[in-house]
């Protein structure tokens, strides 16, 4: 099969791979569509992401298909059945499994990670970790599944009452998706920072009620000249030591400040003590997707949530080095990979 195996920093061949073989409990998944994840990109770039990755392994943990075929165990699926995966698979048995945070299992299986995952034409996966689309729902709605479930994760943490301002920090395919999450959860007034005129456009049509251009404007003064008043909530989706300290910054009192995005693992973060108490402030971060992925699958089936106005293009896997490579691509928007093209 075609694929596209990771060897090291900046070392991404696309290449012939053995097709997967089945185990009895496995799906083996015809992958129709898999999400380029900002993840992928820090890997790309030789940086740990949530997992550590060992060359050569196929990446891709958002992915989508079609079932090819069956373990000999397996009788919740069969072939035909179009399904998406959940890439974080724990083993149930170490301490935080048995705790019930088993999205810290100490022996966790990530597909796209730890072992071969979407970015190729076939994938075989647990059967406990596939969950099948929704009749309304595409593939490429499909492979947006995982980051939405790590957003629904992120917004359970946020506080986000019904009457609360939100401002959200990033327009990239996340902070999109945090945008709208918000609004459902309750937000009255949702702003969103980003530099990039075409996000803050997208920004506009699902329901922002201000957008800012975060490095030609001041933030702050366009906060209060649109009456955002006391902010409840910022949730920051750039995973930059600059963006983390503005979200400090223009948080309100007994606010909370969601670090969303990923910074990479050696950075660090200047914050004022002082300003954390006199507001009260709760400093909050989220890992991964636990218990998620069913509530995510639901809305995306439901249209409630847009899964699709940030997705840029739909590319072939032949492309992915250069979107892995190319900041100026990935400002576009969300890329998505099919690899039968």
């Amino acid at each position: 099969m075609k694929s596209a195996m990771f060897y090291g920093k900046h070392d991404l061949r696309i290449e012939e791979a053995p097709r997967p073989t089945v185990g009895a409990h496995d799906v083996l998944i015809q992958v129709k569509a898999c999400g380029v994840c900002g993840t992928d990109v820090h890997i790309y770039e030789g940086d740990k992401g949530a997992a550590d990755v060992t060359p050569p392994t196929i990446l891709g943990h958002e992915f989508s298909g079609v079932v090819a075929e069956v373990g000999a165990d397996v009788t919740a699926f069969a072939p035909g059945d179009r399904v998406c995966i959940d890439p974080n698979h724990p083993c149930g048995c170490c301490e935080p499994c048995r705790d019930g945070i088993n999205h810290y299992c100490e022996h966790m299986t990530g597909y796209g990670t730890t072992v071969d995952g979407g970015f190729a034409e076939f994938c075989a996966v647990d059967a406990q970790q596939v969950y099948k689309l929704g009749d309304n729902t595409t593939f490429e709605q499909g492979a947006m599944t995982e980051p939405v479930a790590c957003c629904l994760h992120g917004i359970d943490m946020c506080n986000v009452h019904p009457g609360s301002s939100v401002v959200v920090i990033g327009g990239g395919m996340i902070g999109l998706l945090m945008l709208q999450l918000a609004r459902i959860s309750g937000a009255t007034k949702v702003a969103l920072l980003e530099p990039v005129a075409g996000k803050r456009a997208v920004a506009e049509k699902l329901g922002a009620d201000l957008t800012v251009d975060s490095i030609n404007e001041d933030p702050a003064a366009k906060l209060a000249e649109a009456g955002f008043g006391n902010i409840d909530v910022v949730i920051e989706c750039v995973g930059k030591p600059v963006t983390i300290e503005q979200a400090i910054r223009l948080a309100g009192h007994k606010a909370t400040v969601m670090m969303f995005g990923l910074t990479k693992p050696d950075e660090t973060i200047t914050v004022k003590p002082f300003e954390i108490f006199q507001k009260e402030l709760v400093l909050t971060s989220s890992y991964i997707n636990p218990y998620t992925q069913r509530r995510a699958l639901e809305l995306i089936d439901s249209g409630r949530l847009d899964v699709s106005s940030m997705v840029h293009a739909v590319a072939r896997l032949e492309e992915l080095p250069d979107i892995l490579g190319k900041p100026e691509l990935r400002a576009l928007g969300k890329y998505i990979i099919s690899p039968e093209r």
